[in-house]
């Protein structure tokens, strides 16, 4: 019996499998604190690695955190937390720290630091800033910040504006085209709210909802909450983690999701399956109409009557007619019926047209600042200061032309089109117009399309300075690092995500004290202006940062430091169903170009653009494009080591990722299962694994956002490959705004 024993222990894997799982639970890094014996304790405070805004609750140990969970009565999250807000403390404690300020002393890229005080960092850059000002250049300033709203953010600007640069920059989202389609559409200015709670039949064009749209946390509690109140209608080239959740999958040709909307907008006009007393009422170009010229303008429903029945959408999308009808009225006869729209997590771009055939879809069922439906968060305004007062260099530079051309006449409602930013440098002749750039909460050397080319603008870029609390690749590509402080450890506000329909603040507090040789930006940037003097210095009264976050939230202080968040009623929705600012006072099924040339047409109705990804079909007969994950992170922030313990051995194995291919495009070009081939685009080469994965339309490739990094740490670092690499942007013609979905592509022999 006692052989018996022995032997079935040591053949069964049981042993080994809580080995490994001991292993990966313990966190059994060698850089992992281990936290003294004392009193434990917990502080309310909020996630800030990605948009989520989810409300935390940390458990101390003495003076060290130890667990981060979610805030049970938080509003957003209610208690639910990702994996990447889980991983919090890693970030906190992780090797990926940048833990002083730092100066470049090698190349750029090399890796050669040297430890810098935080007086002589703000004294060289101080320096090399009343230079540009002297020249009269302060245009040539560039800020590159991860969001625009938020008293961070304003401050920022704040500085720009005081400086003399329009040159604001943040990152682009999935919910710019939707903006720019509320504004042309509805006439208003904010953040489309779409309430997924209130809604029945969630109609979702490609939106990861399971896999970081929006709040992640938000979704997950959607989805727990559902029992059969909801069904869920997932468009997607693949069998994506929200395609498995949903009710039903239709398998599209990627690109054309804005061609399957107008498809199903023709069934539900031709069928009069539309809410006629919103259509009739409450809306203008419906029809066909005449303007004050008598120009007969084509309207809406001859639009989709004419061009897009579901034959001809079939024949684009790859979904059958019927089953494009059959959508369309379930849609429509739902009680509470959404539509939204957003490749992935929400970072991939989409095209002005895709988002506003989307939101027709919403209008036809007359769901617009409805419950259920959606509705127009305009921005938060808690943060009302006294105007900068320009002196005549700041007024000359912010009369200048953005760099990236956003608001120009090219694209007069595009906000930021950073990925714009390395062709206009390049196209610069003589000396680059950004000569200095500055960059918080962000990490464009990994997140801007074309990586090379990205790196080549920077190289022409002479002084770069990065705020990131971790070894970045910008930051480890910059001239100096002034390292902020971690969001466990500093005060700032953190408003509510694009998507949601809930007015809420919640608040960063410091759980800890701080570990290393930090500073808030927020601090840093009120340094800087001082030491600038002049009417910069005049901008900026407060003494620090937490002295102008504690005069911005005022009444609400006191809640959010005890709870952890506040509702600000400057910010909710305030429109009725059939109010609108357009200049017919209602919902106007096509934009109105404001700053067209003279004699243009400046209606522009929803429409396919029908834009191709790069490359020729014969020298690459795939289409690459990417896919999030819940356990990736995608974005700026790289994953910490415990979410990369977590990755399927069949999405990352020795350090060579998995590309996902039917199989029956894999076999016609030759390959099997599990081969090692070479992934080629016409913007770079990659070797990677193949997977067969039926869940994918043929001729399709799909690869995971968030590897690929060349900085970090060792647990991160040389991990696969970065989509972003891969593919270069693409501009929406109506938008400006990058359009990039994805790329053509071919495998070979490795």
């Amino acid at each position: 019996m006692a052989a018996g024993v022995i032997g079935g222990t040591t053949l069964s894997p049981v042993p080994w499998k809580l080995t490994d799982d001991i292993s990966i639970w313990t966190q059994n890094w060698p850089w992992t604190p281990v936290p003294k014996e004392g009193r434990d304790s917990y502080k309310t405070s909020v996630c800030d690695l990605c948009p989520g805004g989810c409300g935390i609750q940390v458990r101390r140990v003495a003076d060290r955190a130890v667990k981060i969970d979610g805030l049970p009565d938080h509003p957003m999250n209610q208690g639910k937390l990702c994996p990447l807000g889980l991983s919090g403390l890693q970030f906190l404690y992780g090797p990926a720290r940048v833990k002083s300020p730092m100066k470049r002393t090698g190349k750029r890229g090399e890796g050669k630091w040297q430890r810098i005080s935080w007086d002589d960092a703000i004294k060289d850059i101080t320096a090399a800033l009343k230079k540009l000002r002297d020249q009269k250049m302060p245009q040539r300033l560039a800020w590159v910040a991860g969001s625009d709203r938020g008293t961070l953010p304003q401050l920022i600007q704040r500085f720009m504006d005081a400086y003399g640069s329009p040159n604001f920059l943040r990152p682009p989202s999935a919910h710019d085209a939707y903006e720019m389609a509320v504004s042309l559409m509805q006439g208003q200015q904010g953040t489309a709210g779409f309430d997924i709670e209130g809604a029945d039949h969630i109609l979702s064009f490609g939106a990861g909802l399971f896999e970081g749209w929006g709040a992640p946390a938000r979704m997950l509690n959607v989805y727990g909450n559902m029992h059969g109140s909801k069904h869920i209608v997932q468009i997607d080239p693949r069998l994506s983690d929200t395609a498995a959740k949903a009710d039903q999958w239709i398998p599209i040709t990627p690109g054309t999701e804005g061609a399957l909307a107008l498809g199903m907008a023709h069934v539900i006009v031709k069928e009069s399956l539309y809410k006629q007393s919103f259509v009739n009422q409450a809306t203008f170009g419906f029809k066909d109409w005449t303007d004050e010229n008598g120009k007969i303008h084509t309207g809406f429903k001859t639009l989709v009557i004419k061009d897009y029945s579901p034959e001809i959408v079939g024949q684009v999308t790859g979904v059958d007619p019927k089953t494009i009808a059959t959508l369309a009225r379930r849609f429509s006869l739902a009680k509470k019926p959404i539509a939204v729209i957003g490749r992935g997590a929400g970072r991939l771009p989409g095209t002005l047209d895709e988002c506003m055939a989307v939101h027709a879809l919403n209008a036809l069922v007359g769901n617009l600042n409805q419950a259920g439906g959606v509705q127009i968060m305009t921005e938060p305004n808690y943060a009302k200061w006294p105007e900068v007062k320009y002196d005549p260099i700041a007024s000359a530079g912010l009369q200048k032309p953005r760099v990236d051309g956003a608001g120009t006449s090219a694209y007069p409602h595009a906000r930021y089109c950073l990925h714009r930013l390395p062709a206009a440098i390049h196209k610069a002749k003589g000396e680059s117009p950004v000569q200095a750039l500055f960059v918080t909460h962000a990490n464009p050397m990994y997140t801007l399309p074309d990586t090379a080319a990205t790196k080549a603008a920077f190289d022409r870029i002479p002084l770069v300075v990065s705020f990131s609390s971790y070894m970045d690749e910008t930051a480890a590509y910059s001239d100096y690092i002034l390292p902020n402080h971690t969001f466990l450890e500093r005060y700032e506000d953190v408003p509510p995500p694009a998507g949601t329909t809930q007015s809420i603040v919640g608040l960063c507090q410091p759980v800890v004290r701080p570990v290393y040789d930090t500073r808030h930006v927020g601090d840093a940037v009120i340094s800087i202006a001082k030491s600038m003097g002049g009417f910069v210095e005049n901008a900026f009264p407060w003494k620090d940062y937490n002295s102008y976050l504690k005069a911005a939230l005022k009444e609400n202080w006191k809640q959010l430091t005890d709870k952890g968040y506040a509702k600000i009623t400057d910010f909710e929705p305030k429109a009725s169903p059939g109010q609108f600012n357009t200049e017919s006072g209602k919902f106007e099924f096509y934009g109105s170009i404001t700053g067209a040339d003279e004699g243009a047409d400046k209606s522009v109705l929803p429409g396919f653009s029908g834009l191709q990804p790069e490359g020729k079909p014969e020298q690459y007969p795939l289409i690459l494009i990417a896919y999030d994950s819940m356990r990736i992170a995608g974005g700026a922030v790289g994953n910490p080591p415990f979410m990369t313990k977590t990755v399927d051995a069949d999405v990352l194995k020795d350090e060579i990722m998995f590309v996902e291919i039917n199989p029956k495009s894999a076999r016609k070009l030759g390959f099997f299962d599990g081969d090692r081939v070479l992934l080629t685009t016409p913007k770079g080469q990659a070797e990677v694994r193949l997977r067969f994965y039926e869940g994918i339309k043929p001729g399709v490739m799909a690869m995971p956002q968030g590897f690929g990094h060349t900085a970090f740490s060792k647990y991160l670092a040389g991990k696969g490959v970065n989509f972003n690499s891969l593919i270069a942007p693409s501009d929406d013609p109506k938008s400006g705004l990058n359009a990039a979905w994805g790329i053509r592509a071919n495998i070979s022999r490795a």
